[in-house]
């Protein structure tokens, strides 16, 4: 007995070792790729604040694009700037919970939901049509159509397994829903103080036309820094979260539909379908932050002491906007060719169409 309590005590220490070798072998990996969008993040941040025209996020967006065009070194930081484009803004989004109403989420994502399944379908309908008489390729086709209606890069990858996409087809489809993602940022703002958009409208229209959750963020921090108390980041993170849950009902479509063709076709008919992939699950945790601060305003806490959380929230999203603008490769996507980013600028405009002819239709606009 004492010999195999040594056994197990030896086997647990070896384990531990492991444990801390592996966490040591992960910051390696990740920790110059972080730094590096938290130095993108810093001075954004400042500058952010210095102009709230244009908010932080844009500019991180910005400056990550001019780094990567000069920056050579990226296999060194490639496995941090993955983490904070995906896990850091995924623990932004859960931060930006704290503070958000349960009530007003019912509220807002039952308002938002005729406008949002009128722009998935334009956005599929589109790219289907361009498909056919632009002749880009299906996979392609699909990819652009479900990144541009549902969360952008999310979508693509929810999706790209699904329907057996290659390499070369996912990163053309994400680098097309990208530069709309950075347009979208940019000039969605001003066009909806333009136009005329209340508070309301604009969360409304930026969580419904804006392709993916980093450039919904970005545009609305920028309309909040043109319009001071507006608050429209939490409206338009609900609207977006809303609005991603369709890549669950899009995806299976999809897996059905290539099973069957499969078949016909006398192929095994795998479709590679797994909810537990698809599902999106830091929305459970931004849902559960919601329910916290429900619960605790409920019982008398004050909605200031959340302050800090969302503050951390909206710094993560610049860290996370300089690592997307990291990954952008602006040369190869000239390079790549022009009908992709014809199709994905014609779902983009008949999106933004749609979402702003829908709020004039149900009076909201």
């Amino acid at each position: 007995v004492s010999f195999y309590m040594i056994e197990v005590q030896v086997y647990e220490g070896a384990r531990t070792v492991e444990r801390e070798e592996s966490a040591v072998s992960v910051w390696k990996d990740r920790g110059l790729g972080l730094l590096l969008c938290l130095c993108i993040a810093l001075p954004c941040w400042l500058l952010g604040s210095a102009v709230p025209v244009v908010g932080g996020p844009v500019f991180a967006i910005l400056a990550g694009m001019v780094v990567a065009l000069f920056y050579r070194e990226k296999r060194r930081t490639q496995a941090g700037i993955a983490f904070t484009s995906k896990k850091i803004l995924q623990y932004a989004v859960i931060l930006l919970g704290f503070g958000l109403n349960l009530s007003e989420i019912a509220k807002v994502g039952l308002q938002s939901l005729p406008i949002i399944l009128s722009t998935i379908t334009t956005s599929l309908v589109v790219a289907f049509a361009l498909h056919k008489l632009m002749k880009v390729p299906s996979n392609i086709s699909t990819l652009v159509g479900v990144g541009s209606s549902i969360c952008g890069g999310s979508a693509i990858a929810a999706t790209a397994p699904v329907i057996g996409a290659d390499d070369e087809e996912i990163a053309q489809s994400i680098s097309v829903i990208f530069l709309f993602n950075v347009a979208a940022a940019l000039l969605f703002p001003t066009l909806g103080g333009a136009l005329g958009l209340s508070n309301e409208g604009f969360g409304l229209f930026a969580g419904t036309a804006v392709n993916d959750t980093s450039s919904v963020t970005a545009a609305a921090a920028a309309w909040d820094g043109m319009h001071p108390g507006a608050n429209t980041l939490d409206t338009a993170t609900i609207v977006k979260l809303t609005r991603t849950l369709a890549i669950i009902p899009i995806t299976l479509a999809l897996a059905l539909w290539r099973t069957a063709k499969a078949r016909r076709a006398g192929g095994a008919g795998e479709s590679g379908f797994s909810l537990k992939k698809v599902f999106p699950t830091f929305i459970l945790f931004f849902v559960l932050a919601s329910v916290i601060t429900t619960a605790a305003t409920a019982a008398g806490v004050e909605p200031g002491f959340f302050a800090p959380f969302k503050e951390l929230s909206k710094f993560l999203i610049i860290m996370a906007m300089g690592a997307i603008g990291l990954n952008t490769d602006l040369v190869k996507l000239v390079k790549s060719g022009g009908k992709p980013i014809l199709m994905g600028f014609c779902c983009w405009v008949a999106i933004a169409a749609v979402s702003l002819s829908m709020q004039h239709v149900l009076g909201i606009w």
